[in-house]
């Protein structure tokens, strides 16, 4: 049997790379009997089939880390991109993907791309909060070339989910870091100044200078189900989790308690309002999730 890595899945095919070239593969039924599902990232074992580049899936290696939107399995890290015009930041959609990659234990970096399209105060405010929330975040610009080679060497030697919501640049970037890629980019819709999805799959692409990238399709939800009590969600925001700890009482949740060392750092700036801001939004709806 072969070893390869899946990097692709379509209508039940899975296109495994080994030293022989690209395979396409079907899974075994015992897979389906086992309520398995093969993912983009696996590393597999694949019986070849008589038929030229064809197989079966037979084994799938024990995962190192994995997502669920987007599914994807050993990613090392996730670059989450939002854009600073067309369309606009969307703050909340960012802190929920940061919320996902904290969860999956896998490094982060933000990448806030379009910043020829604003001026400096406008993107300082937003670097400033993600800073002080303890992420590494790259500048970008495709029409510029602002901050590529920097986000070049932060994928490279690294399997890494490049995430966020349509048309924030996405497949842009990627095509600027590897030409070769070409991947399709979309239009901003100038009714709604988002995005028109482009990536219709995840898709596994080797970079030329070492490491590989997973394109995904854009999302506009993450559900939070998978923290089961608002007590934990400090575990998801490093700097609501590292003030925490000087908090009078150890189960706050930092909304109304008396001594609460993160509402005051809110005050002072030391943690971001829209920060803040997103977290109670979050306790709330993992709330309402308790209740059903």
């Amino acid at each position: 049997m072969l070893e390869g890595v899946i990097t692709k899945g379509v209508g039940g095919f899975y296109y495994v790379k080994t030293d022989r070239g690209v395979y396409e593969c079907r899974a075994r039924g015992a897979f389906r009997e086992k309520n398995i599902t093969p993912l983009v990232g696996d590393r597999v074992l694949i019986r070849e089939s008589d038929s030229n580049k064809t197989g079966y899936v037979e084994e799938i290696f024990e995962r190192k880390t994995q997502l669920k939107r987007p599914p994807v399995a050993n990613v090392s890290q996730a670059v989450i991109v939002a854009s600073i015009k067309n369309p606009d930041p969307n703050l909340w959609l960012l802190d929920r993907f940061l919320v996902l990659a904290e969860g999956v234990g896998i490094n982060i970096v933000i990448v806030i791309n379009k910043v020829d399209l604003v001026d400096t105060n406008t993107i300082d405010s937003i670097c400033k909060t993600y800073e002080k929330a303890r992420y590494k975040v790259i500048l970008t610009s495709s029409m510029t070339d602002e901050g590529i080679d920097e986000l070049k060497e932060v994928l490279k030697d690294n399997v890494t989910v490049f995430a966020g919501p349509s048309g924030v640049g996405k497949s842009s970037l990627l095509n600027k870091i590897q030409k070769k890629l070409e991947l399709k980019t979309g239009e901003i819709s100038n009714k709604t100044k988002r995005g028109k999805h482009t990536t219709r799959h995840t898709e596994l692409l080797e970079l030329e200078f070492g490491g590989y990238v997973l394109d995904t399709p854009g999302f506009s939800s993450l559900n939070l189900d998978f923290i089961e009590k608002e007590e934990d969600l400090k575990y998801y925001f490093k700097e609501i989790e590292e003030y925490s700890t000087q908090c009078k009482f150890s189960s706050c949740l930092h909304i109304s308690e008396p001594g609460c060392q993160v509402r005051e750092k809110v005050e002072s700036g030391e943690i971001g309002k829209t920060r803040y801001e997103n977290y109670l939004s979050f306790i709330n709806e993992i709330k309402s999730n308790r209740r059903y």
